[in-house]
């Protein structure tokens, strides 16, 4: 009976012991590719621009072989939501999480903490924090500039070669850093190239196209010589277009919008749009996620990225660069 006993628990034993081997292999095994997940979280879901950097996000997950997750809030102005989106995304333990903030101030903390537990790829715009593992976006300093030169060689277009008049800038939301250093852009470069054009308006709306229509049609009342605005992001873009399009503005108060949708690519063949500057958000998406994959591999990546800015006019829409930029490929 003691044999007997004795040869069972050498066999439990054994067993025990090749079960902990087996579990100690399991765990110091790499995960498979579709084992890693990586959220991407953008500031709204609802919002063409947004869909094609998810679009970008959701082709790399698929050539990478990897779960990417699409989150966002309904609307850029939720910055609450957002944080909510966040945290918990981090609480599931992801690879990596790429994130484009709602707004700098507000995002810099929550950016923080999320670091402190998993490699943060930051998109598009900019946050009040220096945990970014890496940082993609389009140089939009320069995109602002971009956006003056445009403005002013179609203000010069329509007035004889005179780049001359009143000018005004519309900015979808307060503190939102891609939006800000646009604005810094546009008036450096006004300041420096452009001594006759004169600023008379720089107004902040809440981020509803309703609202950039309502201020547009105030601005050109009160400013009836008005000869150019810069709507800095896609809805602000929206709206105005819609003012000078209700007013029959289209060549007489040029406008240059941010991004491109159906809509502000109609508004460039009608005229009522002098021009957009068009970034490339589907790259964005999918080099987040690659540079998020690699990041969170313990590979080199590098610290910031421009993704570039193009302006596109109704002379050159149709080149082959810029029509891939106005209608990329969404599935």
């Amino acid at each position: 009976m003691k044999f007997v006993t004795s040869l069972l628990n050498r066999r439990a034993f054994v067993a025990l012991a090749a079960a902990s081997m087996l579990a100690g292999a399991m765990h110091s095994a790499p995960a498979s590719a579709a084992d890693v997940t990586i959220p991407i979280i953008v500031k709204d879901t609802t919002s063409f621009y947004w869909q094609i950097v998810l679009a970008g996000a959701r082709k790399a997950g698929k050539d990478l072989g990897i779960n990417v997750p699409e989150l966002g809030a309904q609307a850029e102005t939720d910055v609450n939501g957002q944080i909510s989106i966040l945290e918990n995304a981090v609480a599931g333990n992801p690879a990596a999480v790429v994130i484009a903030p709602t707004e700098a101030k507000a995002l810099g903390k929550p950016i923080d903490e999320a670091a402190s537990k998993v490699k943060v790829i930051g998109i598009d715009s900019s946050a009040e924090s220096k945990a970014f593992t890496s940082f993609l976006t389009t140089d939009n300093v320069q995109g602002g500039r971009v956006a003056a030169d445009g403005l002013a060689a179609a203000i010069g277009a329509a007035n004889g070669g005179k780049v001359e008049g009143k000018v005004a800038l519309i900015t979808a939301l307060p503190g939102a850093g891609s939006l800000e250093q646009r604005a810094q852009g546009f008036k450096e470069q006004l300041k420096a190239k452009y001594p006759g054009l004169e600023l008379v308006a720089d107004k902040y709306a809440d981020g509803q196209a309703t609202t950039g229509l309502n201020i547009a049609t105030d601005l050109i009342t009160a400013n009836p010589d008005l000869k150019g605005i810069f709507a800095s992001n896609l809805i602000m873009a929206q709206g105005v277009g819609q003012a000078i399009a209700e007013n029959s503005l289209a060549g007489k108060v040029a406008l240059i919008g941010f991004d491109s949708d159906e809509k502000l690519i109609k508004f460039l063949n009608d005229g009522v749009i002098s021009g957009l500057v068009v970034q490339d958000p589907y790259r964005m998406g999918y080099d987040g996620i690659k540079t998020a994959l690699a990041a969170s591999k313990g590979e080199k990546v590098e610290a910031n990225v421009d993704t570039g800015a193009n302006l596109v006019t109704k002379d050159n829409m149709k080149d082959p660069k810029i029509d891939e930029l106005l209608n990329p490929k969404l599935k």
